[in-house]
């Protein structure tokens, strides 16, 4: 895992763009291109955010977003306990995507933070590319059987509209893929997949970048390759997040490091995949942690 307080700075560092630097736009949609995320600072008030944020992309309206399209994301006193409403507590935040229970999530996420955590909060990324390595790598048929279509179904609760049924991976022209998440009581998963979680949730922690955002800074994200989750906390931890479609071309979906059948082995693994189903209901221990 990359914990260490040296990669949360070097993962910042590497990743920076200066938003008001020339050519600012055309580097941000280089990175986004590229690796999917750019990290950002000097964006102390919502002003300044909603001005970036309409700078990187058509800001898509999000059902606890106020009508200038940012969402605060705080700890309200009365959400936490709700279905779907946990990033409007102080608790833990699993991985997860944007809008996972929607036909289309928005292709991009700005957040940013205006006000840290007393204690905790911290931002937890994982790169969906380096979790479908590291898932296809340890069991293709995992990376099988959460591409197939309809093994999920995400939403479904006060203000989210209805479930949509969807699967984890989505494969586009090109080779190319999406990963759409959710973690929390919003998740209904088919038995067909159960058994592949728990190597799918292993490639996700293994995955994880930690990092402590200070007043003014921020990351803009492909919402379509990266996850994102916190940490519990304490205090007034006040962020603001955007949610929308890039105004500069964003190929469809991303590059993965090998497709989930790109060898013999791993074809002959998938072709058993597919017609395999589970012999028993996951562990107990296994159900309870989607």
């Amino acid at each position: 895992m990359h914990d260490a307080a040296t990669r949360s700075v070097t993962f910042f560092a590497d990743r920076y763009v200066n938003v008001r630097a020339e050519r600012a736009d055309n580097v941000i949609a280089d990175q986004l291109r590229e690796s999917g995320i750019v990290t950002v600072d000097g964006l102390r008030n919502r002003h300044q955010v909603l001005a970036f944020a309409t700078r990187a992309m058509a800001l898509t309206p999000h059902p606890h977003s106020a009508p200038d399209g940012l969402t605060l994301i705080r700890d309200t006193g009365s959400h936490a306990r709700r279905a779907g409403f946990a990033g409007l507590g102080s608790g833990e935040l699993q991985a997860h995507t944007e809008r996972s229970g929607t036909p289309r999530p928005p292709r991009l996420m700005l957040l940013v933070c205006l006000r840290p955590a007393a204690t905790g909060g911290d931002v937890l990324l994982f790169d969906g590319r380096d979790i479908h390595e590291r898932l296809v790598g340890r069991c293709p048929e995992a990376g099988v059987m959460l591409a197939q279509p309809r093994t999920v179904r995400f939403g479904a609760g006060a203000g989210f509209g209805p479930a949509h049924a969807t699967q984890v991976i989505t494969a586009h022209a090109g080779g190319r893929i999406s990963v759409r998440l959710r973690q929390d009581d919003l998740a209904r998963w088919s038995p067909a997949v159960q058994m592949y979680l728990p190597h799918l949730r292993g490639a996700i922690a293994d995955s994880r970048y930690r990092i402590v955002l200070q007043a003014g800074q921020g990351y803009l994200l492909d919402n379509h390759r990266w996850l994102h989750a916190r940490t519990p906390f304490s205090g007034d931890r006040q962020f603001l997040r955007a949610l929308g479609e890039p105004h500069a071309p964003l190929p469809e979906g991303f590059a993965p490091c090998f497709p989930a059948t790109g060898n013999p082995a791993r074809r002959d693994h998938a072709r058993r995949a597919r017609h395999r189903r589970p012999s028993a209901p996951p562990a107990p221990h296994e159900r309870s942690a989607t």
